[in-house]
């Protein structure tokens, strides 16, 4: 659904610049008017995409947002510096690709788009890091073969290995990461930390320390994200702080190591 309502969203500047060339009255800048956000090489190569087109015929996408709440969005991206900068600039393929990634971190960060993706997944608050992630790779990938998306599917099973495996570790050294933590927390009383503040410090210091695959800023924004869900109001703050102090540390003692280049920090 994120996917799809990203791309129909893209698209509305056809619907826009036909609306601009049959005004009775047309101004200059509707004339001059190029609908080439939805009309580029890489929202093509995702709109002609048939292993797409079939995913979101079989979970019916298009019926769950209505045409309105997609220009909606679209306007709301029109009136962004970053949109009308790109209006006057030559078009090329990184250009395309740029004004890609700005559509989708407006919609990602846009209340109304959050609300259309939650009423379609209940579990969006929760996956939608992940998704994010996702998309923003396929974007970067684009133009892409016909069968590029399933590299950036979710895979279920893997997820809740990854859970399992987490979770697991977490329980079981829980002594050996409060003694971790407890510095860190600048003689604050470790009794008067909320306890799903502390499962969450727990969960991102396991993710630091034993998933090389996962790069630490993404282990951080990902557990101020679900404080911010789950927890108080000042909790992403104290969350952030925490882990932040326990990532400077574990990285000074050369206790974190991530697999390929830039997935530190």
């Amino acid at each position: 659904m994120a996917l799809s309502t990203f791309i129909r969203v893209a698209r509305y500047a056809i619907n826009d610049a036909d609306k601009r060339k049959s005004k009775l009255r047309p101004t200059e800048e509707d004339l001059k008017f190029r609908p080439k956000l939805g009309d580029n090489v890489l929202i093509n190569s995702l709109l002609e995409n048939e292993g797409l087109k079939k995913l979101f015929s079989q979970n019916r996408t298009q019926e769950w947002v209505a045409k309105d709440k997609i220009r909606d969005l679209y306007l709301s991206f029109l009136k962004t510096d970053t949109y009308k900068d790109y209006l006057h600039k030559p078009s090329d393929q990184h250009a395309d690709q740029q004004i890609l990634l700005a559509l989708f971190k407006h919609l990602s960060g846009n209340e109304n788009y959050n609300e259309i993706i939650e009423d379609f997944n209940a579990l969006w608050q929760d996956d939608k890091s992940l998704i994010i992630g996702a998309i923003k790779k396929i974007i970067k990938s684009l133009p892409a073969p016909d069968d590029f998306y399933e590299r950036f599917a979710i895979d279920e099973d893997t997820v809740e290995e990854f859970g399992k495996e987490l979770l697991v570790d977490v329980l079981e050294q829980q002594q050996r990461y409060l003694e971790i933590i407890e510095p860190a927390l600048n003689n604050w009383d470790v009794e008067r930390v909320a306890i799903i503040d502390m499962i969450l410090i727990k969960m991102g210091l396991s993710e630091f320390i034993n998933f090389e695959s996962i790069p630490t800023k993404v282990t951080l924004n990902e557990f101020v994200d679900l404080a911010k869900i789950y927890s108080t109001d000042k909790s992403k703050e104290f969350v952030n702080g925490i882990l932040d102090r326990l990532l400077k540390k574990l990285e000074k003692e050369g206790a974190i190591v991530k697999e390929g280049r830039g997935l530190i920090g």
